[in-house]
């Protein structure tokens, strides 16, 4: 049986909330419309490319985030917590478009779930403004939570224009 990405409801936050609050609801609106946009789609189906030259696909952008909120959140913020990269860097920077492989979308898409639960945990409790170095430059915990808003909105809108490529599906 063909393994097939399931629906989600997109959680509906305040829009006045504290900032914290804020920007965590924010952050996860656009975490499940990623999702939004693979429901209903095979794995093979997440797995197409359908702009080519383009190495986008939904599935590449399922691989992507797991690694830009490991990178984020556990590797540079919560020194020192267990996280290993996603992807070997021998693999190159574009491992994760490049190397997709159908059959483990499944686990790729659990995978994505999982490290936003363990972002969230290691983000949990502590201020937005606790800071860490990352190339040489002191950041915050706010700025990986505004960074992060940005990068999924941005390739939410690539998720918009994939999916209207492999079925016509378009809009919220």
């Amino acid at each position: 049986m063909t393994w097939i990405a399931p629906e989600v409801t997109r959680p509906e936050g305040s829009l006045v909330a504290p900032e914290r609050e804020l920007l965590a609801g924010y952050l996860d609106f656009y975490r499940t419309t990623l999702l939004y946009k693979c429901a209903g789609l095979t794995a093979e189906q997440l797995a197409e490319r359908p702009a080519p030259p383009s190495n986008l696909s939904l599935l590449g952008l399922i691989r992507h985030l797991t690694k830009v909120e490991r990178i984020w959140f556990r590797i540079h913020f919560a020194d020192g917590a267990p996280a290993e990269p996603v992807f070997a860097p021998e693999l190159g920077k574009d491992a994760d478009f490049e190397l997709i492989d159908a059959s483990r979308a499944q686990a790729e898409y659990e995978g994505l779930i999982e490290e936003w639960e363990l972002s969230d945990k290691a983000a949990a409790g502590r201020s937005l403004d606790e800071r860490f170095t990352f190339r040489d430059e002191v950041s915050s915990l706010r700025m990986i939570y505004i960074h992060l808003i940005g990068e999924y909105a941005r390739h939410c809108g690539h998720a918009d224009f994939l999916r209207e490529q492999l079925d016509g599906v378009t809009g919220a």
